[in-house]
């Protein structure tokens, strides 16, 4: 076999994907350029929605979005807002990590992969948002890994929208905002682009902002009119929620294009066996006071960046906007308001971030090293240890936090401070690790923690030890403590690429997400009929299991008497069969206590009541 040959078996494909709250995507290079890779129905986005069916199988993406509403308990969005969080979430009848949902998504975009570039190992560049913690980075990182993916690169989103701009813009130099706003997240970073180098001079947001939150807004506006006209709050009855917040996130939309829009909703919930529905409009400006405080917000963290980086307004000279919340008028407005210039057009605040991934991604493989573009980026928060501050002259207070890596600072970046003991013969020294801004450390977010021994007694402040700071590209953060005159050390890496503390839950995570896609090739093209999955059984929680079925008895007792009184009313033969049918099918269903058959006899019910008009 000739090098050459050598080189090319041994070649692992990178691709670059966008792990979204609301839609995911991956793309790649090819011939030079970005280019998203499409799902089997040629779409470009998936939605970050799982489903595991009856059938305990896992559906992902379109399918199980139309499940939201049909089987609440079975199915889960937005799981990345749940990501770095110690918490189990059930599906059906088992448990999962928020890593095990979004690796279920990840493979989903995996199948695609394999499909446009073949079978073998794939690397990936995955985004998250800038804001993001360090175990949220890390149960990203994990969730890749789960999917097959090696993942040995993670860039900020902001980071990659930037790079999908600046890649076509090579031989401009300018300072451009990138305003991030998706559907779980919101970033904001200032980026100069200067002789094809992008340096990332700054970034912040909110990781818990996002589309999400104007949905439930509106959520909580429709409530209140159901509260007013029914005296019932349909946010009590997770279908009912599900049915408004499906609603909501239309309404939203729909507001982009219209001053107006009419909500027309005949059932939301029962009560007392009687559909209870929504009939009302939403207007652009009542949509726009509900979201207007959390938008100001975005435009404060505009403010402070630009304080961070000490530019002027007429300083930016470009703003891109990114994720799919961004399309909002009234946020174009505020942006043309602040800059007093209009934002890019000629992105598509979808895709942005996917094929910037892939920009990395081939800066990283080298496909794309001819460029000649480079890009650098920052801490997004700061990071340090805690400390004992002097407050009161010879008085002292522990828990002080002292910041070796400031926020903003570029990465990757090593950073060394010298601290002395505090108490006579003391012969250890317990490192504390935290991110975040405030001067005590009980107000930031703790990291790790190891503990030093070796130091020779002696008075305080006699013994020194140095604490060293190295955080790279990936936002792996590795800390060193060293006794000065000893030379005794640790070194604590603080965020992995995977934690495999471990390796038989690890073992467990993987085999859940390979398991549930092991028929991938298969159900791609398979269409699901959500109303099948209805007749086969009751989804709710085995402690929900018996209250709901005394709801199903009092509902079903309710529509009998409904039924029974349309039959004494009715002289029409054919409403008399259909009424009767239904009564019939309610009575076996008690008889047989068949909970599953009873909740289908209650909704042929109400659908004959309605469409006889009783």
């Amino acid at each position: 076999m000739s090098k050459q040959e050598n080189i090319d078996s041994s070649f692992r494909p990178i691709v670059g994907i966008d792990l979204g709250t609301t839609n995911s995507s991956v793309a790649f290079i090819q011939s030079g350029k970005p280019h998203i890779i499409p799902g089997p129905k040629g779409e470009k986005l998936t939605p970050s929605v799982v489903l595991i069916d009856p059938n305990e199988k896992v559906v992902v993406g379109e399918d199980a979005q139309a499940a939201l509403i049909a089987m609440p308990e079975r199915s889960i969005a937005a799981v990345k807002r749940q990501m770095g969080e110690q918490t189990s979430i059930k599906l059906g009848a088992s448990f999962y990590s928020p890593e095990e949902i979004s690796g279920m998504i990840l493979e989903k975009l995996r199948g695609y992969v394999d499909k446009q570039l073949g079978e073998g190992e794939k690397e990936a560049v995955i985004t998250v948002p800038a804001y993001f913690t360090d175990e949220q980075r890390r149960a990203t990182k994990k969730a890749g890994e789960l999917a097959g993916f090696a993942v040995e690169r993670i860039i900020n989103e902001p980071t990659a929208a930037a790079l999908a701009f600046g890649f076509q813009h090579l031989d401009e130099d300018r300072h451009l905002l990138v305003y991030d706003l998706g559907g779980g997240t919101f970033d904001v970073s200032i980026v100069e682009m200067m002789d094809g180098i992008l340096e990332v001079k700054a970034s912040t947001g909110n990781n818990r902002l996002g589309g999400e939150d104007f949905d439930w807004l509106l959520v909580d506006w429709f409530a209140e009119k159901m509260i007013e006209q029914f005296a019932i709050d349909p946010r009590t009855d997770v279908r009912a929620k599900a049915v408004l917040k499906e609603e909501a996130e239309k309404v939203k939309k729909q507001l982009s294009e219209q001053d107006v829009v009419e909500v027309a909703l005949p059932v939301v919930m029962m009560k007392e066996g009687k559909p209870l529905g929504l009939y009302t409009e939403v207007t652009k400006d009542q949509f726009v006071a509900l979201i207007e405080p959390l938008l100001q917000e975005t435009m404060d963290k505009i403010s402070q960046i630009l304080a961070d980086t000490k530019l002027h307004v007429e300083e930016i000279d470009d703003i891109l906007l990114v994720g799919g919340s961004s399309r909002i008028p009234r946020i174009h407005e505020l942006i043309q308001d602040y800059f007093h210039k209009q934002p890019r057009s000629d992105v598509n605040p979808d895709e942005a971030v996917a094929l910037g991934a892939a920009v990395q991604a081939g800066l990283k493989s080298g496909s794309l090293a001819k460029s000649g573009l480079i890009v650098t980026d920052v801490a997004p928060f700061s990071m340090g240890v805690a400390v004992v501050k002097e407050t009161w002259g010879t008085k002292f207070r522990p828990g002080a936090f002292k910041a070796i890596i400031p926020r903003n600072t570029t990465i990757p970046v090593t950073r060394t401070e010298t601290f002395g003991t505090v108490a006579p013969n003391q012969t250890e020294v317990m490192i504390e690790v935290y991110q975040g801004e405030n001067e005590w450390v009980k107000d930031n977010h703790f990291l790790n923690e190891f503990l030093l021994k070796g130091i020779p007694p002696g008075p305080a402040g006699n013994e020194a030890v140095e604490v060293t700071f190295r955080y790279n590209l990936n936002g792996i953060l590795e800390v060193t403590a060293k006794s000065v005159s000893t030379g005794e050390s640790m070194t604590v890496t603080i965020q992995d690429s995977l934690d495999r503390s471990s390796e038989e839950a690890f073992q467990t995570s993987l085999e859940k997400v390979e398991a549930s896609h092991s028929d991938r090739d298969e159900g791609d093209e398979e269409q699901i009929d959500l109303f099948d999955f209805l007749e086969e059984g009751d989804f709710d929680t085995e402690d929900e299991a018996e209250e709901d079925y005394g709801d199903l008895i009092e509902e079903a007792t309710s529509l009998k008497e409904r039924c029974e009184q349309a039959l004494v009313n009715t002289t029409s033969k054919t409403e008399q069969k259909q009424l009767r049918e239904v009564l019939s099918r309610i009575d076996d269903a008690i008889k047989a206590e068949d909970d599953a058959a009873l909740d289908k006899a209650i909704e042929q019910a109400m659908d004959v009541l309605i469409d006889l008009d009783f």
